[in-house]
C-alpha cells in the first residue's frame, strides 16, 4: 500500500522513509556488486582481470596527477621555443 505523495508527515517519519529509501537503494547496489564479485570468482582469468585493473588504476594514477599536479610551461618559455623553431625553419 502506498501513501498520497502529496502527503508530507513529520520530519521523523520523513527521516524514517527516507532512511528505508537509501536502505534499499544500498541493498541492491551491494546485491549487484555481490553477484559481480560471484561472477569473477568462477572466472580461471581472474588474476590477469586483477592486474589489467591494476594496471589501468595506476595509468589513471598518472593521467590526474599529471593533470593536476605539473604546472604548465611559462608562456615566455613557449614564445622563445616558437621563435627558436621558426629561425631554425627559415635558415633550412
Amino acid at each position: 500500500m502506498t501513501r498520497d505523495s502529496g502527503h508530507r508527515g513529520s520530519p521523523g517519519e520523513q527521516a524514517v522513509l527516507l532512511a528505508a529509501g537509501l536502505a534499499d537503494i544500498a541493498a541492491g547496489a551491494l546485491g549487484s556488486a555481490l553477484g559481480a564479485v560471484r561472477g569473477l570468482a568462477r572466472r580461471s582469468d581472474t588474476a590477469e582481470l586483477v592486474a589489467e585493473a591494476e594496471r589501468d588504476l595506476t595509468a589513471r594514477g598518472r593521467l590526474v596527477l599529471d593533470r593536476y599536479a605539473s604546472a604548465p610551461p611559462a608562456h615566455l618559455e613557449v614564445l622563445a621555443r616558437h621563435a627558436l623553431a621558426r629561425r631554425a625553419a627559415e635558415s633550412d
